[in-house]
């Protein structure tokens, strides 16, 4: 059955049955989210229109029926609910009341999404907060990729999962299980892991500490094609290299390839647990090659990288003393980066050797002096002694000419002996300032490295960091009380310090030193008896001359000695006079002495 309803034209138009019983047309019935106006407009100058092909007219009686009537508008569809939220319920103080429209009213316009209650706001805002401030707290990192070494936080932990962050906009996941240590999680949430990418996907990132344990070809395959470093247990030593067990399977590492540097012992590896990459993986997997160093060289350019960004020329910055070489120390600043402290960089006290000063595992501050990048890869010259403060800023405060300090001997040379007087302030005392007692001709005669001794300040010119020490001026000047000491004309017993061609040097005290010449020294057996003494050996003698001006004491023999020489020369003089003695004469004069008497008168 049909009805007619009268057109623009004043024709009349059919109508299903199903839709003339209320006279209203279908696009006023049509439900759309946007609340269209043509499907607020009825009446009958509204043009006829296709039954919609979705929806069916509910039965008569139903309560979604609508009577029929030429006087009563229609009824505005309601609007579908928000994709978000469910239609408030009628009645309730959300839900929304239809009103008649006034004929030749305009129509209304097109109603967008209903908007959200105001209770929702605040929720909405304090999400966008968190979000935002979990974004800001997040370091930006680059995309991730299978292999990649990444350091990650803990976030949540399940009976199976750990959550971490990745530092991107996917979390990554790490099975727990993989994680655990004789069957109990050592970690706890905010705990910070080094893992690696094991697989990426727009929902989530695989990440792994290693691979271990038993597996097949496969695993193997796959470790290699994503770069994961596999565990393996260096077995033995081989020619050219290691024997490693890799999930149940023997590997071979060849010695380059072990670690960055050739190890010093090869033997101590043995036994060790390490993490390896396949290089080489033939044969069905009876021929597989590993590197260690592949591992080490991609970490190291990681923490070198990170290290580049946060460090400057000038920096002071922590390290841990690696190794000790002859001309310095190496100090690492991160895992695989180390930095060079020369031998004159260590402390401001001067260092022969750097075991003098450190030791491997030593904890330092160090200044930044270089960073240098090349074909070869970072260098950086490190300096402890620049990390502290100078030593010389305030020797003019605490090294004052004339006072005497005490000092260690640090090293001595031909022309004297260093003495630290200071932390990192060192003095020179001149060979000829060692000693007044002896003439010293090598410092070690007197003192050796380590020796603790008084010193006097003669000169500082801390400008050019130079301090002149004197040792013997220290210990007095025995000159001062020689007038007092020795007397003209009085015997003192000395100490033969050495020969001279011109005559004895005798050590009268600590000094003090006087000459016995060869003019003052008796004949006969005395004489014998002083050439006969050898350096050290005692001499008595008589002081003769004393010279304060020119440090000169002149000796003679002592008085034992004189009177030895003047009874010598008494028994000389009271011995009887011998008989002249007739020269004895050649033939030649024997004839001239014979013909000189012929010639004599009388005979």
């Amino acid at each position: 059955m049909s009805t007619e309803i009268p057109t623009s034209a004043g024709q009349p138009s059919p109508l299903p049955a199903s839709q003339a019983s209320d006279g209203v047309p279908p696009a006023a019935r049509e439900e759309g989210p946007t609340g269209a106006p043509e499907a607020r407009e009825s009446g009958p100058e509204a043009p006829a229109a296709e039954p919609h092909p979705a929806r069916e007219e509910p039965p008569s009686g139903s309560p979604g029926a609508r009577e029929s009537g030429p006087e009563a508008p229609p009824e505005a569809p309601a609007a579908e609910p928000h994709p978000a939220r469910e239609e408030p319920p009628s009645g309730s103080p959300g839900a929304r009341e239809s009103e008649p429209e006034e004929p030749g009213a305009d129509p209304p316009a097109a109603a967008g999404p209903l908007p959200r209650p105001e209770a929702d706001a605040p929720e909405d805002l304090d999400f966008a907060q968190v979000l935002a401030e979990h974004e800001r707290n997040e370091e930006p990192r680059a995309p991730l990729s299978p292999g990649q070494r990444v350091r990650v936080r803990i976030i949540a932990i399940t009976q199976d999962t750990i959550f971490v962050s990745t530092g991107s906009k996917v979390d990554g996941i790490v099975d727990r299980e993989e994680m655990e240590v004789d069957g109990s999680l050592p970690y706890a949430e905010g705990d910070i892991l080094d893992l690696y990418v094991v697989n990426v996907s727009p929902q989530e990132v695989k990440l792994s500490r290693i691979i271990r344990g038993a597996g097949g070809l496969v695993a193997l395959e796959e470790a290699k094609e994503a770069g994961l470093p596999v565990e393996g247990k260096i077995t033995a030593l081989v020619k050219g290299g290691y024997a490693v067990e890799i999930m149940k399977r023997r590997a071979f590492c060849p010695t380059s390839q072990v670690d960055l540097r050739p190890p010093d012992s090869p033997e101590a590896l043995v036994g060790k647990l390490f993490p390896f990459l396949i290089t080489r993986l033939e044969k069905n997997g009876r021929n597989i090659v590993l590197s260690r160093r592949s591992l080490l060289e991609r970490e190291q350019a990681e923490h070198r990288d990170a290290l580049l960004a946060s460090i400057a020329v000038g920096d002071v910055t922590e390290a841990v003393i690696t190794r000790l070489v002859p001309f310095g120390a190496f100090a690492e600043l991160a895992p695989g980066v180390e930095g060079l402290i020369h031998l004159s960089e260590i402390s401001w006290t001067r260092v022969a050797q750097a075991n003098e000063a450190l030791s491997p595992g030593d904890r330092v501050r160090a200044k930044i002096l270089s960073l240098d990048t090349g074909a070869k890869g970072v260098r950086v010259s490190l300096s402890i002694k620049q990390a502290t403060e100078d030593p010389w800023k305030d020797a003019a405060t605490r090294l004052i000419p004339g006072e005497t300090l005490s000092g260690r001997v640090t090293r001595t040379t031909s022309f004297g002996a260093f003495v630290e007087l200071l932390p990192g302030v060192e003095g020179l005392v001149h060979i000829s300032e060692l000693s007044f007692a002896r003439r010293i001709s090598k410092p070690e005669e007197i003192v050796t490295p380590g020796d603790t001794v008084s010193v006097k300040i003669k000169e500082a010119d801390l400008d050019k960091r130079r301090i002149s020490l004197s040792l013997r001026d220290a210990a007095g000047d025995p000159w001062e009380t020689v007038s007092e000491s020795f007397v003209l004309e009085s015997e003192v017993t000395g100490t033969l310090e050495r020969r001279a061609p011109f005559g004895l040097f005798i050590t009268l005290a600590p000094g003090i030193t006087g000459l016995l010449p060869n003019s003052a020294l008796p004949a006969g057996a005395s004489r014998k008896a002083l050439d006969r003494l050898a350096p050290g050996d005692a001499v008595q003698t008589r002081i003769k001359e004393i010279d304060l001006k020119n440090r000169r004491i002149s000796l003679a023999p002592a008085g034992e000695t004189a009177g030895l020489a003047a009874e010598e020369k008494d028994w000389k003089h009271h011995a009887a006079p011998s008989a002249p003695r007739t020269p004895a004469l050649g033939s030649l004069g024997l004839a001239l002495q014979a013909a000189l008497q012929k010639k004599k008168p009388g005979t």
